[in-house]
């Protein structure tokens, strides 16, 4: 059925709903293989089972439903719904609560008449431990979302040879678990606003002849008395092919000629119409957002990811943009998903240069260097971090990412490494700008032993800094959350910060000193007793990175501290050391971010048992990086989707 409608803003609008209501309907998806019964998987469900209804049923019992019950729910807290339903999302977080509140000897309140014994305690604690094997295997949903500005930009470049600059008026993005999904006003007029910008700049104007990128997209114009519906149907296909990653159903592809047909029964000519149907791809939500294929045979909950959107969903992963040519051939074969061939295929994605794309998207995620750029700094005291410097510092960064996942070295060097990518402007933080000069980056064997890593990079430490000082603590707090996956909780709000504290009392104390005392408010000793060592560690370097061995007081720097477990350093270097030595938790920390980038999503439930076998497979290759990406995209949560909740 044809539209009869002008072409008014109005039936622009109509047009984009169209195309969303096509994205709704059912597509094809390749069924899910059966899966053989994971025997030690449920071998320890049964157990955390045997234990709950042992062990934390009687507790709880005892000891918590009197007052976090459904009678009375102190706190908003309710156990016997917990106890109902032990394994789910929001009753895990009860049971982390409880653990931690019991063990501190907090619950039950002293008042209390009865009290579990110790042994009931660390029974409990146990338990905690075994909660993930009541979580059913789930991969999760696929979470549909929008393009960023830059995998849009690059989508745009490798379709129609415009420069990604095109989107540089869409804003910046957050990546990973927030990924946005959603439109604003003001986004689809910026979205419509590219859409004519591309196409001024890829086709003809009206009358002129065609441009090479219009021929290679409608072909040669049609013969004298061709049925030029049957030839916009053609590129139809193809158009909408290229742009939603995929073939296009029936129904999409009648919405767009129903565009077609509203375009020529407004009296414009046959380039013209081809024009506007290929600007309602431009806008679709087909091309503008990364979906799974639709729903399949009834009564599945869970499926494997049809081959067009797994290539999709690994292309935009390491290269931030469309999949290639060899990607969607295999996808239209039928043969990505195949473990062999979806493990080579990783392999030549992160050997590409494209793959840099992977760093600035999870790299600057993971690092927190995305904040650099916008940090304010006292210029007057760091007159050195211009913006040139600023650029130097995350390229360096960049560099040394890729040179780590294409070398395939294993996790371990990115805290303890003999090398770094300067040019001469960062070479000046480093000491060494009589021996690096010129504007171009290049590889550099470091001599300092506290130099080389994350850890010494100025990027990083500039990051972590306050705008006239270094931050003990919020390099510590880099170091355990980001680099060591360790949750640090927020501070308490009644705590001043060291520019509040008393004058008088801290006039003659370095920053150290200042910092310690942190330690003596009993609401901050937990933490600061683990974090500030660390940060301490790190003192030798100023708030933009360089070496020193007074701080800004004129105080000589003490780097010496302890972390648990009784290790001691008294320097950069040292600390690095200990750090290196986790080689687990570094692999684990770095697994656990990369699937939950790659997932969009927060890990829940069954990923971490997923995390568990992945880091089996990691650990036996030294936790080298290609098999850390490539065990995290061949993984079930990844190849994988739930379609009912």
């Amino acid at each position: 059925m044809r539209l009869m409608l002008s072409l008014t803003p109005f039936s622009f609008k109509t047009i984009l709903l169209l195309l969303g209501l096509a994205l709704l309907l059912e597509l094809p998806c390749r069924a899910d293989p059966t899966d053989t019964e994971d025997a030690e998987f449920a071998r320890l469900q049964s157990d955390a089972k045997k234990s709950f209804k042992e062990g934390v049923d009687p507790f709880v019992k005892a000891y918590c439903i009197e007052c976090h019950g459904d009678r009375k729910r102190k706190a908003g807290l309710n156990y016997q719904l917990a106890v109902r339903n032990p394994g789910s999302a929001s009753s895990r977080k009860a049971w982390k609560m409880a653990v931690d509140t019991v063990m501190e000897h907090e619950m039950p309140p002293e008042e209390e008449k009865k009290h579990p014994t110790d042994d009931e305690r660390q029974k409990l604690e146990q338990w905690i431990g075994k909660i993930k094997y009541l979580s059913p295997k789930d991969p999760g949903p696929f979470v549909i979302r929008r393009l960023t500005r830059v995998e849009y930009g690059n989508t745009l470049r490798d379709l129609y040879g415009v420069d990604p600059s095109v989107t540089a008026a869409l804003p910046d993005e957050v990546f990973g678990e927030g990924y946005l999904n959603t439109f604003s006003p003001l986004q689809s007029e910026q979205y419509l606003g590219i859409a004519n910008d591309v196409l001024n700049r890829v086709l003809a104007p009206a009358g002129a002849p065609p441009t090479a990128v219009q021929k290679k997209l409608f072909g040669e114009a049609p013969a004298p008395g061709a049925d030029l519906r049957t030839e916009a149907k053609k590129i139809a296909q193809k158009l909408a092919h290229d742009a939603y990653r995929r073939p296009p159903s029936k129904s999409e592809v009648d919405v767009l000629l129903a565009v077609f047909d509203l375009a020529r029964e407004n009296q414009l000519d046959y380039p013209a119409s081809l024009r506007l149907m290929l600007k309602a791809i431009l806008v679709s939500p087909q091309f503008l957002f990364i979906t799974p294929a639709k729903e399949i045979e009834a009564g599945k909950s869970i499926v494997a990811l049809d081959d067009y959107q797994l290539a999709s969903r690994l292309s935009y992963l390491l290269w931030s943009t469309r999949p290639d040519a060899e990607l969607s051939r295999l996808a239209g074969s039928g043969t990505l998903h195949e473990p062999e061939v979806l493990r080579a295929q990783v392999k030549r994605l992160v050997m590409d240069d494209r793959s840099r794309a992977l760093f600035d998207g999870f790299g600057m995620q993971w690092l927190g260097l995305g904040k650099l750029e916008g940090k304010t700094f006292d210029t007057g005291k760091y007159p050195l971090l211009t913006a040139e410097m600023r650029s130097a510092m995350k390229e360096e960064a960049r560099l040394f990412f890729g040179s780590i996942v294409r070398e395939n070295q294993s996790v371990v060097r990115f805290v303890d490494s003999d090398y770094t990518f300067l040019n001469g402007t960062l070479a000046i933080l480093y000491g060494l700008e009589s021996s690096v000069t010129g504007p171009e980056m290049r590889k550099v064997t470091l001599k300092d032993p506290n130099r080389g890593g994350i850890l010494g990079m100025p990027g990083i430490l500039a990051t972590t800094s306050f705008p006239n000082r270094t931050s003990p603590v919020n390099r510590g707090v880099w170091v355990l959350e980001q680099v060591l996956g360790e949750h640090v909780p927020p501070a308490p709000a009644n705590v001043p910060a060291l520019e509040k504290q008393d004058s008088k009392k801290v006039a003659n104390m370095t920053l150290r000193q200042r910092t310690e005392l942190h330690v003596t408010n009993v609401a901050c000793a937990s933490c600061h007793k683990v974090l500030d060592p660390i940060g301490f560690g790190l003192e030798n370097f100023d708030a933009i990175g360089r070496w020193r061995d007074h701080d800004d007081s004129g105080g000589a720097i003490d780097a010496a501290g302890e972390l648990p477990g009784g290790k001691r350093f008294t320097s950069p270097r040292e600390l690095k050391s200990i750090i290196a030595a986790r080689k687990a938790d570094l692999a684990r920390n770095l697994t656990e971010r990369l699937l939950a980038y790659a997932l969009c999503r927060q890990l829940e439930g069954y990923d971490e048992i997923l995390v568990d076998r992945l880091m089996e497979t990691i650990a036996a290759d030294d936790y080298r990086m290609q098999t850390l990406i490539t065990e995290v995209v061949t993984s079930y949560s990844f190849t994988h989707r739930r379609v009912k909740e």
